[in-house]
């Protein structure tokens, strides 16, 4: 990790890990300051997380978080007085570091001009320019100029932005193209399932940022923060601006750790564990292994999530290894859902209660998990049942939690979102209701279709298709059908395959004589293993889009 001097008190820094603790001592800090928010991140580790070790090495905490380019004046009074207050020298951190040297470049103009502050930052790396006009604007970021401008400017580059990039530049080789994305890391998240049963390592599940990124389109290394739809304008950390013709907003899905007390002072210890976090799905391994005999509890919060079925896949390939190991006797497994029925397609469900059978696997429904005690293994599951509501207190030795999920903060609060705080985009078309240059896939959206990579896959032929036609480069226009996809993983080398669109729909992609999905399959399992990956690193984020070809709304031939 390198930390950037900004003042000799003043150092800041992308997001540290555990590891990096010892060595910021080392390097004499006697403070730390937290500028990012929990849950932004699916490597992120947790400010508790962060605390608890940093206080163990005589290192001051505090935790500030501030969205993207949301810098209020409260916040930086807040992180003035932190300054002033706090042993120094301080290391502060964000997910780049920029949120933290805004911070200080509008809490120091009192000390230092803006040339000053300037030269300062741009030592440090980060070009804070934006924030200069900002400054010299009344606090207000200045609109009328843009600091970039592109014909198309894609939110993201995760599954969703980098297909449809790829898929844009598949039909449209002209095309520029700009991708907003903060993260030097990409991930393969359907892989970490397979992390948490030991089949993948997790080495398996990441590339670069920079070597997904098709030919030909630019990659813009910053976060988005806010929308001025109305001037066409994106407002990127750093208080800079980004023009565009036509927009397309996939930022993927925020995991709200916070929302379950003392859940982020216990991850990664005391048996508490979840695949839906990188460095976190390992501890699932380990944990499953070493379990012998007691108490495995897993939860499943309040829909909508992404991809729906992965809390039970964690249950079914840890409660494999027990069977498999002949422990399972001495395990009760518990399944806690928010919901009420085990899966939402019902021509799955009998495949998966054989399974439920098979490992005795106790099921609650109607249970949300509210509170982790990680030292005394209690977890707190709210029970509502029509109109009554109680609170049940569940001893545990493994501890398997997927938290609640909504949209980016940035989004939530963005002048693009329906009432539920979810882009609000024509189901269909993937087009938004209100503003026509705007497109949007992935987590993210309020279309009804299961959040997954494979609906993904196929919603980026669509938007690409759709955002060329409007932009009078396409024939036709294209339809998505809500189609997605759950593999299952019931056994170690088994899989029931769920295809689904829209209303529950089953929609399968092979013949049942080749893999039918209501049955656990072979042949499934090693779609899952063998196949996925390379048809998502090779054939989704190129470009090539196998059995993906969108369906055609309307010609102008015709």
């Amino acid at each position: 990790m390198t930390f950037k001097r900004v003042t000799p008190e003043l150092s800041v820094s992308a997001q540290i890990t555990l590891n990096d603790l010892q060595h910021i001592k080392e390097q004499g800090f006697k403070s730390i300051v937290c500028n990012r928010p929990d849950g932004e991140g699916a490597d992120q580790i947790s400010f508790a997380a962060i605390e608890k070790q940093a206080n163990n090495l005589g290192l001051n905490c505090h935790y500030l978080p501030v969205v993207s380019s949301k810098v209020t004046d409260d916040d930086i009074k807040n992180f003035e007085n932190i300054v002033r207050d706090l042993p120094k020298p301080i290391l502060a951190y964000c997910r780049t570091g920029t949120r933290s040297i805004t911070l200080w470049a509008m809490s120091a103009p009192k000390t230092y001009s803006h040339e000053e502050i300037l030269n300062l930052s741009q030592k440090a790396g980060y070009d804070l320019s934006g924030v200069i006009r900002r400054l010299k604007n009344n606090g207000e970021t200045q609109i009328s100029k843009a600091d970039f401008s592109y014909p198309i400017v894609i939110i993201g580059a995760g599954a969703g932005g980098v297909a449809v990039a790829a898929s844009i530049k598949s039909r449209s080789p002209e095309s520029e193209i700009v991708i907003i994305e903060p993260n030097e890391i990409h991930y393969y998240q359907p892989g970490w399932t397979l992390v948490g049963r030991g089949v993948f390592t997790p080495e398996q599940t990441v590339k670069t940022t920079a070597s997904v990124i098709p030919d030909g389109v630019k990659w813009l290394k910053g976060a988005a923060a806010a929308f001025i739809p109305d001037e066409n304008l994106v407002i990127i950390d750093g208080c800079r601006t980004v023009k565009y013709e036509h927009l397309v907003v996939c930022p993927g899905i925020k995991l709200d750790w916070h929302k379950i007390d003392g859940l982020s002072e216990t991850l990664g210890e005391n048996g508490v564990t979840s695949n839906y976090r990188y460095d976190l799905a390992p501890y699932t391994w380990e944990l499953v292994q070493n379990l012998k005999k007691g108490k495995a509890v897993f939860s499943q919060p309040p829909m909508p999530i992404k991809c729906a079925g992965a809390p039970q896949k964690a249950m079914y390939l840890s409660s494999d290894y027990w069977f498999k190991n002949k422990v399972i006797n001495n395990i009760d497994v518990e399944f806690y859902n928010k919901g009420e029925v085990l899966f939402g397609v019902k021509e799955y469900v009998p495949a998966l209660l054989e399974y439920i059978k098979k490992y005795d696997v106790n099921m609650n429904f109607n249970h949300e998990l509210i509170a982790v005690d990680g030292k005394q293994k209690i977890a707190t599951f709210k029970v509502v049942n029509g109109e009554n509501e109680s609170v049940e207190k569940v001893k545990f030795d493994m501890l398997h939690v997927v938290p609640p999920q909504s949209a980016p903060d940035f989004i939530k609060v963005s002048p693009l979102v329906d009432e539920n705080g979810w882009i609000d985009v024509d189901q269909s078309t993937l087009q938004h209701k209100k503003f026509s240059n705007i497109f949007a896939l992935g987590d993210a959206t309020n279309a009804p279709n299961a959040k997954t990579a494979a609906a993904a896959r196929m919603q980026a032929p669509v938007v690409a298709t759709n955002l060329l036609y409007a932009r009078g480069l396409s024939k036709y226009q294209a339809i998505y059908n809500g189609y997605g996809s759950c593999p299952l993983t019931v056994e170690l080398g088994k899989v029931v395959l769920a295809e689904f669109g829209y209303g529950g729909k089953v929609m399968n992609s092979f013949p049942s004589w080749i893999i039918n999905g209501k049955r656990p399959s072979r042949l499934a399992w090693l779609l899952k293993e063998k196949l996925l990956p390379p048809i998502y690193w090779l054939g989704m984020l190129k470009g090539r889009e196998w059995m993906a070809k969108p369906e055609k709304l309307s010609d102008k031939s015709n």
